[in-house]
């Protein structure tokens, strides 16, 4: 397999939102449902999928790095101390130190301290009297949303890996899959490094009739005969709340009603998304004698072809 990092087209730094973001927009180009039938797409994908699952997690994100494993997530034989650093010998970026073992178990003759010196004491950056200091890894965590609570924001409790729970803030408007950062919430650093921060990614659990598009909300709501060939004034769900809505006369199955203001809100406090209702005319489950008759009699005089103005004819 190919290197993960080159996969995604993001650097070995890249950031845990950058691969994500990266991943996203290669598998929305590449998703088997948009190439039916190309062998070549759904490959690309499955090799997008694969690089994505490994760097995602963080453990086994480090261990790729370090060259335990490779980018499959199999054992590598052998695992060979490195660093990468930006004005390498190598050419690319990168310069490699291998150590034989010597009889005594250390990595050539040297002793752990001097192998961390030399690996890292002795780096551009590294702080005075070649003290080694390590941020925190960062963590990630998955919060199952209930639909509205991340239409009109809310506030859940997450237990983190170390047993300890975090009350976190999830902010009105929030998307399926968007990623919260909890700064200084992941591992600790080493030699006193800065401490990793945590990641919540938000799954939005679906809603029994509301679907979201963007910042608009869509329903489909169901109306009677009489309410749609009359006309009528109803309530409406909405995320807010119950809403009064009119009902045109003459309303049919697939009509769209606008409330306006009654979506999603919009990012950076610039309003909110509309609500659309869809009609859908309903006939009663055992239509009686009466609606019966005089539907047999108002046909006589009113008929009229909804399949050959379709084109169905």
């Amino acid at each position: 397999m190919s290197d993960p990092y080159k996969t995604l087209g993001v650097e070995r730094t890249a950031s845990a939102e950058e691969i994500r973001a990266a991943y996203r927009k290669l598998a929305k180009a590449h998703h088997p449902d948009l190439h039916p039938g190309d062998k070549e797409a759904e490959a690309r994908f499955k090799e997008i999928s694969a690089a994505h699952e490994l760097l995602k997690d963080p453990e086994k994100r480090a261990r790729f790095d370090r060259g335990e494993i490779d980018a499959s997530g199999a054992e590598r034989a052998e695992r060979p101390f490195y660093r990468a650093y930006a004005d390498g010998d190598g050419g690319d970026g990168t310069q490699y130190w291998h150590f034989a073992s010597g009889e005594d178990g250390s990595a050539g003759g040297f002793g752990a301290e001097d192998l961390f010196s030399e690996l890292f004491g002795r780096g551009r950056g590294a702080p005075s009297g070649g003290q080694f200091r390590m941020r925190g890894q960062d963590v990630t965590y998955t919060l199952r949303c209930a639909f509205l609570d991340a239409v009109n924001g809310a506030r859940r409790r997450v237990t983190l890996s170390d047993g300890k729970t975090l009350d976190v803030d999830i902010p009105a408007g929030t998307s399926d899959r968007q990623t919260l950062r909890l700064k200084g919430q992941g591992m600790p650093g080493i030699g006193g490094g800065e401490t990793g921060d945590a990641y919540i990614e938000i799954h939005i659990e679906p809603h029994a009739f509301f679907t979201r598009k963007d910042e608009d909300i869509h329903v489909e709501l169901p109306v009677t005969l009489p309410e749609a060939v009359l006309g009528a004034k109803i309530n409406v769900p909405t995320v807010d709340g119950r809403v009064a809505l009119t009902v045109p006369p003459g309303s049919n199955t697939g009509d769209t009603l606008r409330l306006r203001g009654k979506g999603v809100k919009r990012p950076k406090g610039s309003g909110r998304g509309d609500q659309y209702v869809t009609l859908k005319v309903v006939l009663p489950d055992e239509p009686d004698d009466a609606l019966k008759s005089f539907l047999e009699d108002w046909s006589q005089t009113h008929g009229y072809d909804v399949r050959s103005r379709a084109g169905m004819a």
